[in-house]
């Protein structure tokens, strides 16, 4: 009886060991599946705006996201910051030009220090 279930343990152990490496048949256990790639990446065609990142989703890999997809989003999101802030620099730039024209070439002064008190104000 021993014998009958040692016996049947080794084929039930073959038998998986076939199914789960493919009994030679194809290429290996599984077939090769193409990686899961980003449904809706960033617009190529025009700035991004808060909807597009908002619905920026990256697809799971075996340990996590995609490092290609999240830097290529990021390297993006990166330089459209850049662009946008160099953008914003000049135009201030261009609107304190504009208002020191307006104002006979002086920009007016803006002190950040408290006025003096006057003398009512030291009781």
């Amino acid at each position: 009886m021993f014998l009958f279930l040692v016996v049947a343990l080794a084929v039930v152990v073959a038998a998986v060991t076939l199914a789960v490496v493919g009994g030679g048949e194809g290429e290996g256990p599984l077939p090769e599946v193409a990686p899961e790639r980003l449904q809706d990446p960033l617009p190529p065609d025009r700035p991004v705006d808060r909807a597009d990142v908002d619905s920026l989703r990256f697809p799971l890999a075996a340990r996590g996201y995609r490092m290609a997809d999240v830097d290529d989003a990021l390297n993006r999101l990166a330089a459209e910051l850049a662009e946008r802030d160099a953008r914003i620099a000049d135009l201030e730039s261009a609107l304190a030009g504009a208002q020191a024209a307006v104002h006979g070439h002086h920009a007016p002064h803006i002190s950040m220090e408290k006025p003096a008190h006057g003398p009512e104000d030291q009781q």
